[in-house]
């Protein structure tokens, strides 16, 4: 794990801003507004070079944000650069800030943090399920793979919900030019106006499943409690699933034991011992419905 200041390189909004109809409702505590969502990049080779796919880093976001916010790790480059992928929440404080560096700004940030995705022995066909944000370590571990010569499948899914106007929003897929070349196959799914149907693990047909020697996921707690739910259903039973959870963290070094999570042999810290976890490992129904 190593600290630097690094160097904004350059950064770019991606996604347009997502507004809600029932954002952070009784019904829905879950659904959040964004500002959007942006692509930085920072030169910190003495991260980058040790990044694992699935890892995240601490960055410290300004003067109102005692304590530093975890992000994904998207994307490392040969040059020794890494690349956040994030939306910008209508009440985050952190994502506000990291949003608004300019080139050459500097920014502290710690890591890389965390356990890893990791293939097993035998491995030639990987399928990665996103949902929504979840696509931004998901694409890290779509360059590696690639690079060992093995085959890609992606199933992505994102927010068509209309804004309270009823006027539809910006586009919230990832951009497909962006994406990583000699992906197999892209199945790309919105859900409707309302948000409560078309969802990613629509995707997740016996077709692409059987195709797959193991499963990717990254997404909101309630598309792996689904997945969890529903594994006999969908054919998973005999299926490796590994997914990326996303608590809230206090420090991002296993000190402050705010992102505790119950698992069959546990209690774990999804910044030490995540946040990369088997699903079936994972006590679903003791996690929050809001994550």
């Amino acid at each position: 794990m190593r600290q630097v200041r690094a160097k904004v390189i350059r950064k770019e909004k991606l996604l347009g801003e997502l507004e809600r109809p029932d954002a952070r409702t009784f019904n829905r505590p879950e659904a959040r507004n964004t500002s959007g969502s942006w692509l930085v990049w920072l030169r910190c080779p003495e991260i980058a070079r040790e990044s694992e796919p699935g890892q995240f880093a601490m960055v410290r976001c300004g003067e109102e944000c005692p304590l530093p916010r975890p992000f994904s790790i998207h994307r490392v480059n040969d040059k020794g650069d890494l690349a956040l992928f994030f939306a910008v929440w209508a009440d985050g404080k952190g994502t506000e800030w990291l949003s608004q560096r300019q080139k050459n700004d500097t920014v502290e940030l710690f890591g890389p943090l965390g356990n890893n995705f990791t293939l097993k022995p035998g491995t030639s066909k990987v399928l990665l399920v996103a949902g929504g944000m979840g696509i931004a370590p998901l694409l890290f571990l779509a360059n590696q793979v690639l690079k060992d010569g093995l085959s890609v499948k992606l199933l992505r899914g994102a927010s068509g919900e209309y804004k309270p106007s009823g006027k539809p929003n910006p586009s919230q897929h990832y951009p497909e030019e962006l994406l990583p070349r000699g992906i197999e196959d892209v199945k790309t799914i919105t859900t409707s106006p309302d948000g409560r149907e078309k969802m990613v693990l629509d995707l997740l047909t016996p077709e692409v499943i059987n195709w797959a020697d193991q499963i990717f996921a990254c997404g909101p707690t309630a598309m792996y409690r689904d997945i969890a739910k529903r594994k006999k259903e969908l054919g998973l039973l005999e299926k490796s699933v590994q997914v990326s959870l996303e608590m809230r963290m206090g420090c991002g070094r296993g000190l402050c034991y705010a992102c505790t999570v119950k698992t069959k042999t546990g209690l774990k810290q999804v910044c030490k011992d995540g946040p990369v976890f088997e699903l079936d490992d994972i006590i679903w129904d003791e996690i929050a419905s809001n994550i």
